[in-house]
């Protein structure tokens, strides 16, 4: 018979799936939308290893060399896969910057559902520089990479939920995670984190580094300039630490294989 926190955890493994993928879980979902937060490393890696493998089975198809329908291929997959979950939040924080004069002025723009220029602009923008990095990191044999950028900028989101307020004095999708969150979740996911870091070598330890440089900076300037972390500003945390840490795989000399 499984053990109560068994179930739990796997629950909260399921809650997360189902919050940052359309993945199916078929063994239930946590009612505590927080607890899933120490499963989001997994998830990610999940993910990681998912885009890896359709990289792979691309190479391996009959067509003539093309890393840049790999590259496309690859940011096709993630996009589905997440629904687009965390670029809608980039583009939200975007059009806050772009039209918020104030901290309620931006936390309200950031509410509204329509989408202005800033945030098509830094949605483009997104995808055209993941796409590029996807393309050097096929064309360079650096796949290996995917799976533990997705992992950290994952992780990302659990450190700030459990830094930071909610910003908002309302209702919003990444309240219940932001209030639930524990220095016991905190810890989990880093846990989690590091092991698999230190497994895959001195690059990923590298990495890590690098993302908890790039999230403590994140932290600072939400409090700053929002007075604590929302769902979309947590999409955009996700959007960055991807990003930038694609970029510099896709550039340092240990990428090209």
């Amino acid at each position: 018979m499984s053990s109560p926190a068994g179930n739990t955890a796997v629950r909260g493994l399921g809650t997360a799936l189902r919050t940052l993928t359309l993945l199916p879980w078929p063994f239930g979902e946590s009612e505590d939308l927080a607890a899933s937060l120490p499963w989001f490393p997994v998830v990610g890696l999940i993910l990681g290893m998912i885009l890896y493998g359709v990289a792979v089975i691309w190479s391996y198809l009959p067509f003539v060399p093309w890393p840049a329908a790999a590259g496309l291929a690859l940011l096709v997959c993630e996009v589905i896969l997440t629904r687009g979950l965390h670029v809608d939040g980039l583009a939200d924080w975007a059009d806050s910057i772009g039209g918020g004069a104030d901290r309620e002025k931006r936390l309200a723009i950031m509410k509204d559902a329509s989408i202005g220029a800033f945030g098509v602009t830094a949605l483009v923008l997104d995808l055209l520089a993941k796409w590029i990095c996807f393309e050097r990191l096929f064309a360079t044999g650096a796949l290996f990479f995917i799976p533990v950028i997705l992992l950290l900028s994952r992780n990302a989101l659990v450190e700030l939920a459990c830094a930071l307020p909610y910003a908002r004095t309302g209702t919003g999708m990444g309240l219940p995670f932001v209030e639930g969150a524990t220095r016991k979740h905190l810890w989990v996911s880093r846990l989690l984190t590091v092991t698999v870091c230190l497994i895959l070598g001195l690059p990923a330890l590298l990495l890590f580094c690098i993302s908890c440089l790039e999230t403590l900076a994140f932290a600072f300037y939400s409090r700053r300039r929002f007075g604590g972390i929302t769902g979309d500003l947590l999409g955009t945390a996700n959007e960055i630490v991807e990003g930038s840490l694609l970029l510099l795989c896709a550039l340092f000399p240990f990428a090209r294989g």
